[in-house]
């Protein structure tokens, strides 16, 4: 494989948005082959989601540039087999690469190991809409761990997985993901999708998620310079 297929990019981003109750993404084609989302998060304005980065690196190119010349913090996330072409083209628009270990991972979430709450964790399960969200409680009620998916067709997105530094090196984070993934298949799921922190990355894949790709992250406009 050379590419990771942009229709993969597109179910993962659509089901993101999904999960944060962000709007749907915008197509930029006019610019390049790229979608485009309203995070409004503080430094995070507008996050550009790069579709054809390996096959066609003009694409790229133009999607950096605009990136580079837009009027509020963007961010703009690339998926790729070729990190280092990725980070040569972003940079040489002026882009500040962000982070440099993120994966893009799927898994068929019918085949996901089974892991439950021991104690004293107790397991909270609220669903609103196709959006769940997990809770791993500790012995003082307190939120041990916490993930969120959203179920889009056969598709189910995770995202923002976090165990408390206190709960941590308990086993919650396979046993939040097997809760995920059982929800995520009552609700007619089959594919799993995430995009993978470094710290996430050794979880996910021994619980059988498959990298598919890395994911760059770089930051524009520059910051001005003060005299």
């Amino acid at each position: 494989m050379t590419k990771i297929e942009s229709e993969l990019i597109r179910r993962w981003l659509h089901g993101w948005t999904v999960a944060r109750s962000l709007p749907e993404a915008e197509p930029i084609e006019s610019v390049g082959d790229g979608l485009r989302s309203k995070c409004g998060q503080p430094g995070r304005a507008v996050e550009v989601f790069a579709l054809r980065a390996d096959e066609e690196p003009e694409s790229l190119a133009r999607l950096a540039a605009s990136v580079a010349a837009a009027q509020q913090i963007t961010w703009l996330t690339v998926p790729t087999l070729h990190p280092g072409a990725v980070e040569s083209v972003v940079s040489a628009a002026g882009l500040e690469v962000l982070h440099r270990s993120e994966w893009f991972m799927t898994t068929d979430l019918r085949e996901h190991p089974q892991h439950t709450p021991t104690a004293p964790y107790e397991r909270e399960v609220r669903t609103e809409g196709p959006v769940t969200v997990v809770s791993l409680h500790g012995p003082s009620g307190e939120v041990a761990a916490r993930g969120t998916i959203a179920v889009v067709g056969a598709d189910a997105i995770a995202d923002r997985i976090e165990t408390d530094p206190a709960h941590r090196r308990r086993g919650l984070g396979r046993v939040m993901m097997s809760a995920l993934a059982e929800v995520a298949v009552a609700h007619g799921a089959r594919t799993g999708l995430l995009i993978a922190s470094e710290e996430g990355q050794h979880l996910y894949s021994s619980l059988g998620w498959h990298h598919e790709a890395d994911v760059l992250i770089a930051r524009g406009p520059a910051a001005p310079s003060h005299r």
